[in-house]
């Protein structure tokens, strides 16, 4: 009752809900939404505003674009965030993936393999100065015929840590 007399708005009487109807308790700061509805709407609205802009750029930019590239364009903005691989036959991808686009090769995902007798060797694997892996047996030079110098790349890290050092000439009196 004193709240009225002096103008005071009361503090609201419980937690609020998300609007979303997520089930997690949302906040003034995040719209009333929890923060993970909260990120989720902000990714759309950036995604959004990116198709946007290749929409412009689309239009604006090439004189051959017809109305699928516009359409095209547009079914990309609802794309969710954790995406799921394409399926594959045969090695080849069903539709055009993104890595293809871009003109790198993905680094293959599969278990990692010895590079001279192609055992898993997981996280035991040793990497050599040649590039390649390898397990416990292949792991020294000698028993994987590595194509690596070593002996000129010590050559060269001791002349790099050692520098040649002549004292000046002094003119004999």
């Amino acid at each position: 009752m004193d709240h009225d007399k002096i103008g005071c708005q009361a503090p609201p009487e419980g937690p609020t809900l998300c609007i979303n109807n997520c089930g997690f308790f949302g906040s003034a700061a995040t719209m009333n939404m929890c923060s993970k509805c909260h990120k989720d709407m902000m990714l759309k609205q950036e995604q959004a505003k990116l198709a946007a802009s290749s929409i412009g750029n689309i239009i604006n930019g090439s004189s051959s674009s017809s109305g699928n590239d516009l359409l095209v364009a547009t079914t990309n903005v609802d794309i969710p965030v954790n995406s799921v691989e394409p399926k594959t036959i045969s090695g080849q991808p069903l539709f055009g993936s993104g890595s293809e686009e871009t003109g790198e090769a993905k680094p293959k995902d599969g278990p990692k393999r010895c590079s001279s007798c192609n055992k898993r060797v997981g996280l035991t694997g040793f990497n050599c100065r040649c590039g390649n892996l390898f397990c416990t047996v292949h792991r020294y030079s000698d028993k994987h015929n590595c194509p690596f110098d070593y002996r000129t790349a010590g050559q060269d890290a001791i002349a790099k840590a050692n520098p040649i050092v002549k004292a000046e000439k002094l003119d004999k009196i």
